[in-house]
């Protein structure tokens, strides 16, 4: 298994305070509780982790950093994944996928596997290969996209049925196999071309031990078959792309000098395709209060009614005990819910008729979709599940955690989870607040790479900002924003003026040692009390 599901965020601990209602919320440095993000074959003690993925698309909504991908080719057993570990190891980015060639081999067909049984199939020539789903598959995380990977079973050589490893689009993608280099297709899509050379004689002892160990191989068949379709391969199809290489690593990974190399003009290709996503938004869209036409139709604001601005005015008063602030925003959220529903596109029902108890017939309508999904961005967006499942109690719920970088001020992906047929869901996107709207955009950009269709988003808020608003609105203008209400300012610090305070604090009782004022509850004031994991080897 190549890679898994991204980190998970980590546990918060709660201690209480002397004296005091609220409780501090503490951050655990435990890294048992983590999910891998990396493993890698040959060295399964041996896992990978990340902290936070940084923007990769600009202040309109649009992919503007492609991810940088890193091409291995080689011999077989010419220590390609062990390099790919070591350029993990030195580099230290805090978001890398791996892809295998390896994964990509053709299910045999029956006159294959009677060639296969009998040691006369080459698996080392382009035709075992399923180069085309690899090239969509390649292409697909360069742009940033989540992809499926098939899972190979090399004892039965068949792909799994109904087994497939999702790999999600990363700052680095680290692309190896013994014909990386044997597509133009793929030789266009990798930005670094790196041929592992070693000795013929250790890749053949060390293709001796894998074959053996792992695929269930006898010492004569290995041999029998490096003799007959393995060392004729390789002259044939490998040694000549050397040529293409941009660089040639000598040694395999034992070669530290050009690892270090990579790793310096990766680093330098990565500072050159930065973006500055929060702060380009909050330039853009500082002004919008002042010219409300700017708004786009695509932004719905609850009514307001006597009632709402009544359960407003109580989420905003300070001296509101907690328990009622729950009470009250939970009453909001409702309201906010009944009114997002009814937005729902148009496609999104059917008329259906009924047959009533006296047994006459009644036209009406239905929701078509068969699945609701409603995706919370955490913290604050978990506070709107239970409304939500008010109002539509099969609604399914997935996560997205947003945290905002302390250094660079930039919103992270740190975990996701979303319920199967999301991509063909009409989906609830949850958050409490929206201050400049990075979170809420990164947050769409991820359901968009998961094939998700704008049409089908509904982003639901209680308070925004309306240089947010805006800022999402233009950059996804097939999404509909639903806000409770909406505040005048964006401050400096990209809080919400005059706003109503930490929600996400308010709501669990905790004590942030950001300012009072209302953020990206999800991207900015949670960031305050997590620490960024860096990018480590962990050896069990």
């Amino acid at each position: 298994q190549k890679m898994t599901s991204p980190t998970q965020p980590r546990q918060h601990q709660h201690q209480h305070l002397n004296g005091s209602r609220r409780r501090r919320r503490l951050t655990s440095t435990s890294a048992d509780k983590m999910q891998s993000v990396l493993q890698l074959d040959g060295a399964p003690e041996c896992r990978v982790f990340t902290a936070g993925r940084p923007p990769w698309f600009g202040a309109d909504g649009g992919a503007v950093r492609q991810s940088f991908v890193i091409g291995l080719c080689g011999a077989s057993a010419s220590g390609k994944t062990t390099v790919a570990r070591s350029i993990i190891e030195r580099l230290r980015q805090r978001w890398v996928s791996l892809l295998s060639m390896d994964s990509y081999y053709r299910d045999a067909t029956p006159e294959e596997t009677h060639l296969i049984e009998s040691n006369n199939f080459n698996f080392d020539h382009p035709c075992a290969f399923d180069i085309e789903l690899l090239v969509e598959t390649l292409a697909r995380l360069k742009q940033g996209k989540q992809v499926r990977v098939p899972v190979y079973d090399f004892a039965s050589n068949a792909r799994v049925p109904d087994n497939t490893q999702i790999i999600y689009g990363a700052n680095v993608v680290i692309f190896e196999g013994i014909l990386a280099f044997c597509d133009k297709r793929l030789l266009d899509l990798i930005d670094l071309k790196v041929f592992v050379d070693t000795d013929e004689d250790e890749c053949l002892a060390r293709r001796l031990l894998r074959d053996i160990s792992e695929r269930g191989r006898s010492v004569a068949s290995v041999l029998e078959s490096y003799e007959k379709f393995v060392k004729p391969s390789f002259d044939e199809f490998i040694a000549p792309t050397r040529c293409k290489a941009d660089i040639i690593v000598p040694r395999g990974g034992h070669n530290q000098v050009a690892i270090d190399l990579i790793c310096r003009h990766v680093r330098n290709q990565l500072v050159l395709r930065g973006v500055s996503t929060r702060s380009q938004l909050a330039e853009a869209y500082g002004d919008i209060f002042q010219k409300p036409e700017r708004l786009p139709s695509s932004v719905r604001i609850l009514p307001q009614t006597q009632q709402v601005r009544h359960l407003l005015t109580l989420l905003r008063n300070r001296d509101t005990a907690r328990d009622e602030f729950v009470f009250y925003s939970n009453r909001l959220m409702r309201l906010l819910f009944e009114y997002a529903m009814a937005e729902l596109p148009e496609k999104a029902w059917a008329p259906v008729e009924v047959q009533l108890p006296d047994g006459s017939a009644y036209k009406g309508l239905r929701r078509l979709d068969p699945i609701l999904v409603g995706v919370s961005i955490l913290r604050a967006g978990e506070t709107m599940e239970p409304a939500l499942a008010a109002v539509a109690k099969d609604a399914r719920l997935g996560k997205i955690l947003i945290q905002t970088n302390r250094d660079t001020g930039e919103p992270e992906l740190h975990y996701l989870r979303l319920p199967p047929g999301t991509s063909e869901a009409q989906v609830l996107l949850m958050d409490a607040t929206v201050a400049s709207g990075a979170a809420a955009m990164m947050a769409i950009r991820v359901l968009l790479d998961h094939d998700c269709q704008e049409e089908n988003i509904t982003f639901c808020c209680l308070l925004a900002s309306a240089a947010g608003l805006a800022a999402v609105a233009y950059a996804f203008p097939g999404v509909r924003l639903v806000a409770a209400a909406v505040d005048p300012v964006l401050s400096s610090a990209c809080r919400i003026q005059p706003g109503l305070g930490n929600f996400g604090d308010r709501y669990f009782g905790t004590d942030s040692t950001a300012s009072g004022l209302s953020g990206d509850d999800g991207a900015g004031e949670e960031t305050d009390d997590c620490s960024e994991c860096e990018t480590a080897v962990v050896c069990e």
